[in-house]
This record gives C-alpha cells, sequence and structure tokens, in this order.
C-alpha cells in the first residue's frame, strides 16, 4: 500500500553535549510520540539547515546553540498498517549551548539532561541511539 506522501520531508536535530551528557527532549506528537530524542524538527521553506537547526532547538527548549559538525543523515520511515505515515530525511548536526537553561515548551513535553552511561534507562529513539553509536558515543547495546 502507498502514502499519499508525495516527497520526504527534511528535518534536523540537535545533538547537544554538556560533558559527558546529552540533552534529551520528550516528544508531545507524532511520530515518535513519548520518545526521548534529540530537539529539532521540520525545516520551513526558505530556510538553511543551520537557521531551521536554530530556530526548532529554541522552540522547543528555549537554548540558543552554536551548531558545530554534521553528525549524520539517515531517513525515517514510520509505517502503520503497510501505509508510509512520515518519511523524514533527518540531518543531524552536534551543538554546544551557547545561552540559556533547557525548558519543554512546543511539540515536546519535557526536557533534561542525561549522562550518556544512563541513556539505556531511557525509551530514546532508535536513529538517536544509532546516530550516538556510529560515534562512539555510547556502546552497542545503548
Amino acid at each position: 500500500m502507498h502514502s499519499r506522501l508525495k516527497y520526504p520531508v527534511p528535518a534536523v536535530a540537535a545533538i547537544i553535549l554538556r560533558g559527558s551528557e546529552i540533552l534529551l527532549v520528550k516528544r508531545a506528537s507524532e511520530p515518535g510520540l513519548g520518545k526521548w530524542s534529540a530537539p529539532g524538527g521540520s525545516v520551513e521553506i526558505g530556510e538553511t539547515l543551520e537557521q531551521a537547526l536554530s530556530r526548532e532547538v529554541r522552540e522547543e527548549t528555549g537554548l540558543e546553540i552554536e551548531i558545530g559538525e554534521l553528525a549524520g543523515v539517515s531517513d525515517l520511515i514510520v509505517r502503520r498498517d503497510g501505509i508510509i505515515r512520515f518519511h523524514y530525511v533527518l540531518i543531524d548536526y552536534f551543538a554546544a549551548v551557547r545561552s540559556g537553561e533547557p525548558v519543554a515548551a512546543t511539540d515536546v513535553s519535557e526536557c533534561r539532561w542525561v549522562p550518556l552511561e544512563q541513556i539505556g534507562r531511557y525509551d530514546v529513539t532508535e536513529s538517536l541511539l544509532d546516530r550516538l553509536r556510529k560515534h562512539g558515543l555510547i556502546s552497542v547495546g545503548g
């Protein structure tokens, strides 16, 4: 079965590290409702990837960030009942906090600093876990 979607949606996320901790946000909407992930969202028309990333992090957490290196690109394709419900091209960047303290806002119900060695205690999106493993930030088991 096919989807009504015509094209994948570009989306950005910030892997924000502070020492041995990562900032996680709990998703308040689909896809990933109730899961923990990196802050981010869809790129709007006319935005660069960096502009979209800064805006999404500010909207979700109130933080101003310094964007670092590209962490990777991957697809997030969510199928339900044989139909593609979501297809995002995820573009992840490493980032650091420039100013502010994280406070959950749009699209997230919680945000918190989590020690990387404790990430397995959270229901984290597989795409974020994969990215962290590929960069050697967590072990294979999470």
